[in-house]
């Protein structure tokens, strides 16, 4: 556990600019503190001993306001950056060097026995404010952007965003898991699409009333017909791209 306990220490100065000197990040950072303490309560919880681990959880809670379930298993390198909300569940697993900003929750859906919480794979960025929910996996490498619920499996290497949860891939870019606010909006881009569909129908509606007093009936049906062959293809890119979004982005 000391190694463990060492390691949550270290990766502080990796991944937050704002440490400064240990003294500061042993007494003013309340996720390492959290840690510490569900460290010593899951032990206890492991052991057999009752009572004892939940109220320890609860003065973990009371004094950094991070609530973690003794029973929950946390890797070794874990950063929870400013803590304040986070909530993590009784059966939840925690793969290493997982970071976890604010208001996160890992939690589940309902009153199911057993495995009901989720599993997080190693190297994950869970944005401020996100909710993974339900007896789900998480994949290693894995961006949840801020904001975001995600209720589905993610796999491995994989950005999700949105509400609920859908998938940017995110192949070949180097990112940095600080910048859990960059991260591409599905949302926009299947909005946009739709009004640049709009737009296009729009206007060759109004040539077709312009026309229709001057040109004669079956001249208007082929030129209908000329004008959507020649738009298909851009439809057909446009189509899969909004399909895929509600479809879940590949979830």
């Amino acid at each position: 556990m000391l190694s463990t306990l060492l390691a949550d220490f270290r990766i502080v100065f990796d991944r937050d600019p704002a440490a400064r000197n240990w003294l500061e990040v042993l007494f003013c950072y309340p996720g390492l503190q959290a840690l510490v303490f569900h460290r010593v309560a899951h032990r206890l919880n492991r052991m057999g001993i009752p009572f004892i681990p939940r109220l320890m959880s609860y003065i973990s809670r009371f004094l950094t306001g991070v609530e973690i379930h003794p029973g929950a298993t946390i890797g070794k390198g874990i950063f929870i950056d400013h803590g304040m909300g986070v909530v993590i569940g009784e059966t939840a697993i925690i793969g290493d060097y997982t970071l976890i900003y604010q208001g996160v929750t890992l939690g589940g859906t309902g009153k199911d026995q057993g495995k009901r919480h989720p599993t997080v794979g190693e190297n994950v960025v869970v944005g401020a404010g996100a909710k993974v929910l339900g007896n789900i996996q998480i994949g290693n490498n894995v961006r949840i952007g801020a904001g975001s619920v995600v209720l589905r499996d993610v796999p491995s290497d994989c950005t999700v965003v949105g509400i609920p949860g859908r998938i940017v891939y995110r192949s070949g870019v180097k990112v940095n898991p600080l910048e859990h606010g960059s991260l591409p909006d599905s949302e926009a881009e299947v909005i946009r699409i739709l009004l640049d569909k709009i737009e296009t129908l729009s206007q060759q509606v109004q040539e077709l009333q312009s026309q229709a007093y001057l040109v004669p009936a079956g001249q208007i049906k082929a030129e209908i017909c000329r004008k959507l062959e020649s738009s298909a293809p851009h439809c057909e890119i446009s189509d899969a791209v909004i399909q895929q979004f509600l479809d879940g982005s590949g979830i």
